[in-house]
Parts: structure tokens; C-alpha cells; sequence
């Protein structure tokens, strides 16, 4: 049986590292992330790997970077920022980069890669949030960006229904750098054991896209046990 390619976005480190680690045993991985040269060291770490080196934050390069993929099966959408900032802090360039890294990439690379997964009949998953989910204070733009993420999912998944399944992934708060800097930016103790860890939220990727072939987990959510 021909291996299937996944391509992951932010797979450098954190979630979408572990992501990675999760699915290299039954796919050909493409691992994104801004730097080249990072992300063909990550890559020569798994048995079938390749960087995907791409600026994000530059939606009119994404059609050069992904015209090297001829296959595609999955796509799993896990980098972002996570700003917190108060409404009377926010600019408009920081309104614009966090919905673009967070929402409008997402969007594009989607779209750009919609004739590979259709002809696969694929599958895209998008790591949202709980934030994603419900809001509060200092969480505006990423709220915002997560909550239009969920939007633009919902659609897509109507408008591919029988031809490229979509599922919104909302973990809680995992233990991560980007989640230790947070906590570290709001002068707030870091406890790991109160988060998820990132293995944990893999598990869950792994498991909606081996669901069956007639399944299509739409929404999952997943949150650390000792928080209420």
C-alpha cells in the first residue's frame, strides 16, 4: 500500500513537532516552518521526512512553496502566535499579523491545496483552541483569528462534504515554550502538570484521521484534566 504524505505547518517544535512524532510511522511527512535550514534538520531526524520551508506571514509567496507537492493527503494546519494583549494595546499591524498568521495563511494554503487533497479524497485538520471556543481578557486578536478559524473550517467542510473531510481541533492550555512564555509575560506561576502535554493532543490528530474511512470526526475538544 502507497504511504500517504501529511504536510504540518509550525512542525519545528512544540505541538506541531509532536504532531510529527505521532504520525511519521504511517506517513511521508512535510515539515513546515520559516527557516530552511531548521527545517531540513528536523526533517533528517524522521525516516520519511522533508522540510516544507515557508514564510507564512507572506501569503503571496505560499503558491511558489507548495508547487513542489505533487501528493497530498493530509494537511494539518498547527502553527500560530498566541498574543496576549489588551484591546487599548492592539494596533492595527498587530490586528494584521495575528489574523494573517493565524487565519488568512491557513486559508490560503487550504485553498492553493484543495486539488491535491480532493484527488486523495484528504483530509485537513486545524489545531484551534479553546479560545477558539469562548474569550477573555487580553485575548481579542487571538480569539478573533481562532474564532474565524473555526468559521472558515465549518464552511469548508460543507462546501467539500464527500470529497476532503475537515475537522477543528480545540485543545486547552498545553505545555509548550509559546504557553511558558504567556505565562511568563503575565507574571503568572507555570505549573506543566496542569497542562496537556503535546503528545496527548498528537494522539488526538492520530485518532481523527484513522477514525474509518466512513467517519469524520468534525469537532474535538480536549481539555487538561485538573483545570475546571
Amino acid at each position: 500500500m502507497e504511504r500517504r504524505t501529511a504536510l504540518i505547518t509550525g512542525a519545528t517544535r512544540g505541538l506541531g513537532l509532536a504532531i510529527a512524532d505521532q504520525l511519521s510511522p504511517d506517513y511521508d511527512l512535510l515539515l513546515g516552518g520559516r527557516d530552511p535550514a531548521v527545517t531540513e534538520g528536523i526533517a533528517s531526524g524522521f525516516p520519511s521526512a522533508r522540510g516544507f520551508a515557508c514564510d507564512l506571514s507572506d501569503l503571496e509567496s505560499l503558491p511558489s512553496a507548495v508547487a513542489g507537492i505533487e501528493k497530498l493527503d493530509v494537511l494539518v494546519h498547527s502553527a500560530g502566535v498566541a498574543p496576549h494583549e489588551r484591546v487599548e494595546e492592539l494596533t492595527p499591524q498587530e490586528w494584521s499579523r495575528v489574523l494573517t498568521l493565524n487565519l488568512m495563511a491557513a486559508a490560503e494554503l487550504t485553498r492553493l491545496l484543495l486539488p491535491r487533497l480532493r484527488a486523495s479524497h484528504g483530509h485537513v485538520v486545524f489545531i484551534n483552541a479553546g479560545l477558539g471556543l469562548h474569550t477573555g481578557t487580553g485575548w481579542a486578536t487571538y480569539s478573533a483569528s481562532k474564532f474565524g478559524l473555526r468559521a472558515f473550517a465549518d464552511a469548508l467542510r460543507e462546501e467539500e462534504r464527500g470529497h476532503v473531510k475537515v475537522t477543528s481541533i480545540h485543545p486547552g492550555r498545553i505545555d509548550t515554550d509559546m504557553q511558558r512564555a504567556i505565562y511568563e509575560a503575565m507574571d503568572r506561576p507555570y505549573n506543566a502538570s496542569d497542562h496537556l502535554a503535546p503528545a496527548t493532543v498528537a494522539r488526538a490528530v492520530h485518532y481523527v484521521l484513522d477514525a474509518g474511512p466512513e467517519a469524520m470526526v468534525e469537532m474535538l475538544q480536549i481539555r487538561p484534566e485538573a483545570v475546571g
